[in-house]
């Protein structure tokens, strides 16, 4: 699943491209939420590498949770992201988040614990990481409770409302 406004830094043609890969070894459909300016380009994309039939671009959504809950992997490939809130709204619901290692997202996802980072355009690693994973149930249900039970312990209202009330502290003395 990929959830995202579309924009170019989201480089959506670089979540198809890994899914197409994916399909290879791993039957598997592709859910695209969201719209935007470079939607076209992942459909021409799905297209070009022939997987059109399993990639379901559904547009925008107000309440994604519930889909979410019914993804194996989640793909948000941004060449900068200031935070990633979609990873880390995967990962609340378990599942685990791919992305390239920029920006915020090394502070969401945790390399092989929660996810995997690989570097920008690294479409084959994350999909061969992704194969792996899918390939091997005990180790992608260990990475599921892993995504959801971080996801609570760093960024649960009581975390972040405490590092907060720390910060202020220390810069009001």
């Amino acid at each position: 699943m990929h959830i995202s406004n579309f924009r170019p830094v989201k480089r959506v043609v670089d979540v198809v491209r890994p899914f197409a890969r994916i399909r290879k070894d791993v039957p598997s459909i592709l859910v695209m939420v969201g719209d935007g300016p470079v939607r076209g380009e992942a459909e021409n994309e799905a297209h070009t590498l022939g997987v059109e039939s399993d990639v379901h671009f559904l547009g925008r959504i107000e309440s994604v949770a519930p889909l979410l809950a019914s993804a194996d992997l989640f793909f948000l490939m941004s060449d900068r992201e200031s935070f990633g809130l979609s990873a880390l709204e995967a990962l609340a619901c378990g599942v685990p988040a791919f992305g390239y290692n920029v920006g915020g997202l090394p502070e969401v996802v945790r390399d092989g614990v929660t996810g995997y980072l690989r570097p920008v355009g690294d479409v084959e690693g994350s999909a061969a990481a992704a194969v792996s994973l899918l390939l091997d149930p005990t180790r992608l249900a260990a990475m599921r409770t892993a995504a959801a039970a971080d996801a609570r312990a760093r960024f649960s209202l009581n975390a972040v409302v405490a590092q907060y009330e720390a910060l202020y502290r220390s810069v009001t003395g």
